[in-house]
C-alpha cells in the first residue's frame, strides 16, 4: 500500500495546560458539539480535527489534550506526543490559558516551550466574561506572546475579533481544486481495546490518534482525512462501546452517543473484533448498530498477528462469524494486523466495494424482472390469493432500498421478505449492504381484483 497523504489545508492547533476550556473553544469555532466538554481535566486526549469558516476564510483546527510538559505518568507521555505532533503540523498555535487564573508556573513552562518551537502564537485568554475582566489580562504579557486576545468560548464573546487576528496572522494557502471524487467516510466501531486506534494509526501511517494499553483510552469521535493511492478517505475513529448496562460514567455515555452519532455520518462502518479474543457477546452487539443504520459493514478481525500459527485457520474463524452473525451475512470479512500492516491493501479495496455497492442504482424494470421471476420460482399464496406483483424499482441507496407494490404487502411474512432480499442481492451484488425492502398496496382495476 502507498503512504497516506493527509488532505491539505491551513492548520490551527489549540495548546494549553488541562480544563483551560480548549474543546469549548474548538466547538465554538467548528460551530457544533464535535469535542466533549465536561468540567474536568484531561478529557480531550486525541488529537481531533475540525473545519472553521470565517466569511470566506477556511482552515482546518485542531483540539489537543491537556498538555503538561513535565508529567512522567505514561498516558500524560503520550498525550503530549500528540500534542507536540500537532504543534508540528500547524502553521499557526492558539495558546489557551484560564484569564481568572492568570499566568500559572505550567502556562510559562508552555509558553517556553512554545518560543522554543518558533511556530507563530496567538494568546488566547478565555474565560473572561465581561469587559471588567480585561483590567487583569496585564499579568499575561509575562507568558512572552505578545497581547493576549480575550474570549469567552463559553458564550462566544470575543471569538470574531479572535478570528479576524487568526486569518492576519495565518499563512495563504492556495484553494485546492474541487475534488472529482467524494471521500468515503469510515466508522471504525468495536469493543474497548479491540485495536481501533492502531489499526487507525496503521491506516494512516503514523500515529494519528491515542494509542494505550488502557481501555477506553479514546473518548472522542475523531476524523482523520487521508488519501490513498489517490482516493480520498475519511477516518473516524470512536470511542469502544460498551454493553449499556456496564456504562455508569457519564463521560463514558455521552462517548458512546457520539460513537453512535460518529456511524450515522459515515458511509462505510468497519466493525473490529480482536483475533487475540475470540468473537463475544458485545461485538454482535455492537454489530448490530452498523446494520440497523444501514451501514454498509466490513468485519475487521483484528490482531491476528496474535494467534499462533496454526492454532486456528481462517476459515474456521470465518465460520464462527457467520454463525454468530447471522443477520451480517452480507458484510466481507478482511484479516488485519496493526503491529505489521498486514491485510490493510484488502482492506482498502473491500472498503472501495463496499462503498460503491452501497450507492449502486439499479433500473425499475431490471428490478421488477428479478423480483418476479423470484415470486414465479417460489410462489407463495396469501389468504387465498397469490401474491402478485405490480412493480418494483430502487427508491433509494446506502442503503439500497426497494419499493415493491403487490397485492397483499401486509400479509407478506418476513422470512419471504429475506427470500426476496437475497435474489436482489444474488443478481446485483449488493456487497457489504443490508437491503431494505418497503411493501406497499398495488393500485388500480388490476390491483383490486388481485387482492380478492
Amino acid at each position: 500500500m502507498s503512504g497516506a497523504q493527509p488532505l491539505v489545508r491551513p492548520i490551527i492547533a489549540i495548546v494549553g495546560r488541562p480544563n483551560v476550556g480548549k474543546s469549548t473553544l474548538f466547538n465554538r469555532l467548528v460551530g457544533r458539539r464535535q469535542a466533549l466538554v465536561r468540567d474536568v481535566p484531561g478529557v480531550t486526549r486525541d488529537r481531533l480535527y475540525g473545519r472553521v469558516t470565517f466569511e470566506r476564510w477556511e482552515a482546518t483546527v485542531i483540539d489537543t489534550g491537556g498538555f503538561d510538559p513535565l508529567s512522567t505518568e505514561p498516558l500524560i507521555e503520550a498525550v503530549r506526543r500528540q500534542v507536540d505532533a500537532a504543534i508540528d503540523e500547524a502553521d499557526l498555535v492558539l495558546f489557551a490559558v484560564d484569564a481568572r487564573a492568570g499566568a500559572t508556573a505550567l502556562d510559562l513552562e508552555i509558553s517556553a516551550l512554545l518560543r522554543r518551537r518558533g511556530r507563530p502564537v496567538v494568546l488566547v485568554a478565555n474565560k473572561v466574561e465581561s469587559d471588567a475582566q480585561t483590567a487583569s489580562l496585564a499579568e499575561l504579557f509575562a507568558l512572552g506572546l505578545g497581547e493576549p486576545v480575550p474570549v469567552s468560548a463559553e458564550h462566544g464573546r470575543g471569538v470574531a475579533e479572535l478570528l479576524e487576528v487568526v486569518r492576519a496572522r495565518a499563512p495563504r494557502v492556495e484553494t485546492p481544486p474541487a475534488r472529482v471524487q467524494e471521500p468515503v467516510h469510515i466508522a471504525i466501531i468495536g469493543r474497548p481495546n479491540a485495536g481501533k486506534s492502531s489499526l487507525v494509526n496503521a491506516m494512516v501511517g503514523a500515529e494519528r490518534v491515542l494509542v494505550h494499553d488502557a481501555p477506553g483510552t479514546t473518548r472522542d469521535a475523531v476524523d482523520t482525512a487521508i488519501e490513498v493511492d489517490g482516493r480520498p478517505y475519511v477516518l473516524v475513529d470512536t470511542a469502544g462501546i460498551r454493553r449499556k448496562g456496564r456504562v455508569s460514567e457519564p463521560l463514558e455515555k455521552l462517548a458512546v452517543v457520539m460513537a453512535l452519532k460518529s456511524l450515522e455520518r459515515s458511509q462505510v462502518a468497519l466493525v473490529v473484533l480482536d483475533a487475540s479474543e475470540g468473537l463475544a457477546a458485545q461485538d454482535a452487539h455492537i454489530a448490530g448498530y452498523a446494520h440497523e443504520a444501514g451501514r454498509a459493514s466490513i468485519i475487521v478481525v483484528n490482531k491476528w498477528d496474535l494467534v499462533p500459527p496454526g492454532m486456528v485457520r481462517k476459515a474456521e474463524v470465518i465460520e464462527q462469524i457467520r454463525e454468530r452473525l447471522t443477520f451480517l451475512d452480507y458484510a466481507p470479512i478482511c484479516f488485519t494486523s496493526a503491529l505489521t500492516g498486514a491485510g490493510l491493501d484488502d482492506l482498502f479495496r473491500t472498503i472501495d466495494e463496499v462503498a460503491r455497492a452501497a450507492r449502486r442504482r439499479v433500473p425499475a424494470g431490471e428490478v421488477t424482472e428479478v423480483v418476479r421471476e423470484a415470486i414465479e420460482r417460489r410462489p407463495i399464496t396469501l389468504r387465498g390469493a397469490p401474491l402478485t406483483l405490480q412493480a418494483a424499482a430502487q427508491v433509494s441507496v446506502a442503503p439500497p432500498t426497494f419499493a415493491l407494490r403487490v397485492n397483499r404487502p401486509d400479509d407478506v411474512h418476513f422470512s419471504y421478505e429475506r427470500y426476496l432480499v437475497k435474489s436482489l442481492r444474488r443478481v446485483f451484488d449488493f456487497t457489504g449492504s443490508p437491503v431494505r425492502l418497503s411493501l406497499r398496496k398495488a393500485t388500480g382495476p388490476r390491483a383490486r381484483r388481485a387482492a380478492r
